[in-house]
């Protein structure tokens, strides 16, 4: 299927952030391969979406710690559509907040950083031919304020350690691609009520906002930066 409508990704889609985030994009007229590490995950949220927006919502399974399943859907991606426009890295796992550095386990660390930073990582690496074929192509990796160093203090080590390094990935993606003109920026929704968020945080299209802002930034917009609301934050 060739488009010329837009075409974004957005990973761990199913719910939430992603969830919101996809729809959104939809809402523009994007077509929104709107993924999920389980197929039917991603076929439930599409079927509870799909009405009601311009773009195309189209389910994917994708596991981003797996590099077979990553690869396999970056040719799938390239066959269909010969390009890619936005990849929103928004898959995460383990909001550890009962655990301290002190004594995290390593292993549960490890599986950590698998999706949260390996996961963007090999996402953006397999998907970066077809992106380079985008007139106007965009990277989003959904991050944290929890990584930010200036403001980090102890508690949610492998969370806050993963998205850290997420925030450098960012950097270095950035100051590499920014010849070819391929934007790539981190934005923290913000405290968010999701299941990963937990009650008390704002609504989800407030998170999804920013991350839709970074998705769909002019050419002369900023890359290499750290965003929530369109608005810097420390790194």
């Amino acid at each position: 299927m060739s488009t010329g409508a837009p075409v974004s990704l957005v990973t761990g889609a199913n719910r939430g952030i992603g969830r919101e985030t996809a729809r959104r994009l939809a809402a523009l007229g994007h077509t929104v391969l709107l993924c999920a590490r389980r197929p039917e995950d991603a076929e439930q949220a599409v079927a509870g979406l799909a009405s009601g927006v311009p773009g195309a919502l189209l389910p994917h399974g994708l596991d981003v710690a797996d590099a077979d399943s990553v690869r396999a859907l970056a040719h799938s991606v390239e066959a269909e559509f010969g390009r890619l426009d936005v990849l929103v890295n928004n898959a995460a796992i383990n909001y550890d907040t009962a655990q301290r550095a002190l004594f995290a386990d390593l292993d549960d660390v490890r599986l950590t950083l698998e999706t949260n930073l390996f996961g963007a990582w090999r996402t953006a690496q397999e998907f970066l031919p077809v992106l380079r074929r985008s007139a106007h192509p965009r990277v989003v990796n959904v991050s944290s304020e929890s990584g930010s160093l200036e403001r980090m203090s102890g508690g949610t080590p492998a969370y806050g350690v993963s998205k850290a390094a997420l925030n450098a990935l960012t950097r270095k993606l950035a100051g590499e691609l920014r010849a070819e003109r391929i934007l790539v920026n981190a934005v923290c929704p913000g405290w968010i009520a999701t299941d990963m968020g937990g009650p008390g945080g704002g609504p989800v299209d407030q998170g999804a906002a920013s991350v839709v802002r970074a998705a769909t930034l002019p050419d002369s917009g900023p890359t290499g930066g750290f965003f929530r609301n369109g608005e810097p934050l420390a790194w």
